[in-house]
């Protein structure tokens, strides 16, 4: 068997790399207001799809919207009023991070921990890499901007549905008893959930 001949023969046995958003069929996600809160009504079907766990799945989008939020059977509730494409671009990243090999593109990945650190297996190309915890990272680095007891000086951008004050700052949308729309005022921060803030006028 002359060079080429070898050549072709190799090619043939090489698995085919491309395609891979072919291989991969994520629903998209389905939400549902429910007053402050937001539901992922469809977390089961994205996790399966994935092939990943649904509490892992459920932590990462924790992280990536910067808010807390519960775990229930198949479905999820965060805190906070987020849109089907915030969801979206958060399984986005995690497809990026946790599914997807950064060699050859394929989801035919697998989650294992070796010596404590948390490595992405490709079981297509084998190549293996440790995943990041920048999502985390990030939800940190919000949740340390503003905290239970500061006062703080805000401008009343909105009006509450109770007729609270609404204001931003950064990521945070402020409630605050007693401010009314245009005013400037200083507050106190009583407690905080995710990035929703509820504070008193002082």
């Amino acid at each position: 068997m002359d060079y080429e001949a070898k050549l072709d023969r190799a090619l043939e046995l090489v698995p085919e790399l491309g395609g891979s958003d072919e291989r991969l069929s994520v629903p998209e996600p389905t939400t549902q207001k429910d007053g402050a809160f937001t539901r992922l009504t469809n977390l089961k079907e994205l996790a399966d799809a994935l092939s990943r766990e649904e509490e892992h799945l459920h932590r990462e989008i924790q992280s990536e919207l910067g808010t807390a939020g519960q775990l229930g059977e198949g479905r999820s509730r965060y805190n906070g009023t987020f849109s089907a494409s915030d969801f979206q671009s958060a399984v986005d990243s995690y497809i990026q991070e946790f599914v997807r090999c950064s060699e050859c593109g394929l989801p035919d990945t697998r989650l294992v921990t070796e010596d404590g650190t948390m490595m992405l297996r490709c079981e297509a190309c084998g190549a293996f890499r440790p995943v990041t915890k920048r999502t985390a990272q990030k939800s940190q680095q919000q949740s340390t901007e503003i905290s239970e007891g500061d006062t703080l000086e805000v401008e009343i951008t909105d009006t509450g549905r109770k007729g609270d004050g609404v204001a931003k700052r950064g990521d945070y949308t402020m409630f605050v008893s007693g401010a009314s729309e245009g005013e400037t005022v200083q507050v106190r921060v009583n407690n905080i959930s995710g990035n929703l803030v509820f504070a008193d006028k002082v």
